[in-house]
């Protein structure tokens, strides 16, 4: 139970958008919390697509040394599109989604490692806590909807 505080404080903490000072502009983006069951990935023949591992749903080409991670297709559907911004509690860097899962899971994140698949395997599944950023609608005269 007290984990569960403490990860639901931490969520609101990193998910809440900053005060703004006058001087600063207005955000950009709406970020949203969500858990998730979190596994990692490789592109690697047998774990993807055997013709190209490491060209992701949407055309990108993975490199190892990004930061990115596939979605399952029903958070695609709730705004984690290609390119959205997503932080992940267990780690201190931005991850960006370039990959779609297959439709038989729900709910998950694929974080994807390279071609390590010894530091996959160590991974394994968790459940986590993420922040994703929505982009806000800017109308014409400069203010957000």
């Amino acid at each position: 139970m007290k984990k569960w505080i403490a990860i639901a404080f931490i969520t609101f903490i990193a998910c809440s958008p900053k005060e703004q000072t006058p001087a600063e502009p207005i955000s950009k983006y709406k970020w949203y919390g969500h858990e998730v069951t979190a596994s990692a990935y490789n592109s690697v023949y047998w774990q993807t697509d055997s013709i190209s591992p490491t060209v992701a749903a949407w055309g990108d080409t993975l490199k190892p040394g990004m930061k990115c991670i596939a979605v399952s297709r029903d958070l695609v559907e709730s705004g984690l599109t290609h390119n959205t911004m997503v932080k992940i509690d267990t780690f201190p860097d931005t991850f960006y989604v370039k990959d779609k899962m297959h439709y038989r899971w729900r709910n998950r994140i694929d974080i994807y490692m390279g071609k390590d698949v010894k530091k996959a395997r160590e991974w394994g599944k968790k459940q986590v806590m993420i922040c994703y950023a929505v982009p806000l609608e800017i109308d014409t005269n400069n203010t957000t909807k």
